[in-house]
């Protein structure tokens, strides 16, 4: 009966769960988790602006070239998405777990296209959708807060969260541990200090 109380009073913790973790204990982990988090999107975003900037240059300077509109466009994209393509490889998700780079660069490509398409249907669904209903989604005001404010920002959340998950892995290298430091050498052994001397114990003296 004493045994079965005990066992009554007894906190017993859930599988799975951690009980009663102290804060200071979690707070570094989290810190730790979001100033990576803030570093790979600060880095996301740097190789996003370069590669659009290339995209713009190149494919104004196709067309004063005299290049075909679309063949202009075609060829500004590829080069644009294979240099963000490089730089997220190698900057951004460097410590990323990379395997196959064919492989990472076909769904990479698949991922970019799929991003663009958000940003036309945000365009699609304002312009003719809501446009239709409501002639001011058709001015251009309207077409660039959709196309390129809109869009652009879902497409560029898509993108940030679908490279990190399918493309370049979510588990990073782990780091080689640190080579261990040599054992100093042990102290020399004084001679002296460990020789050992045998005494002969008094003898008993005799009682008269």
């Amino acid at each position: 009966m004493i045994k079965s109380r005990s066992r009554r009073q007894r906190h017993v913790t859930a599988p799975g769960t951690l009980g009663n973790v102290p804060a200071a204990a979690v707070l570094p982990a989290l810190r730790a988790r979001f100033g990576a988090l803030v570093r790979e999107i600060s880095k996301f975003g740097t190789v996003g602006g370069i590669a659009f900037a290339i995209d713009l240059v190149l494919f104004n300077v196709l067309l004063h070239a005299g290049a075909e509109t679309l063949i202009a466009k075609t060829g500004s994209t590829v080069v644009a998405t294979s240099v963000a393509f490089a730089g997220n490889r190698f900057w951004t998700w460097r410590n990323r777990a990379h395997t196959n780079m064919a492989r990472q660069y076909t769904v990479f490509f698949l991922l970019n296209a799929i991003g663009l398409g958000i940003g036309l249907a945000c365009l699609a669904i304002s312009h003719y959708a809501l446009g239709a209903i409501w002639p001011e989604f058709q001015s251009p005001l309207a077409d660039n807060i959709s196309g390129q404010f809109v869009g652009t920002a879902i497409g560029t959340l898509f993108r940030f969260w679908s490279y990190r998950r399918f493309v370049f892995g979510e588990n990073p290298v782990p780091e080689p541990a640190p080579a261990a430091a040599p054992a100093p050498p042990a102290p020399p052994v004084d001679e002296a200090a460990t020789h050992v001397t045998h005494t002969t114990p008094p003898r008993a003296v005799p009682r008269i």
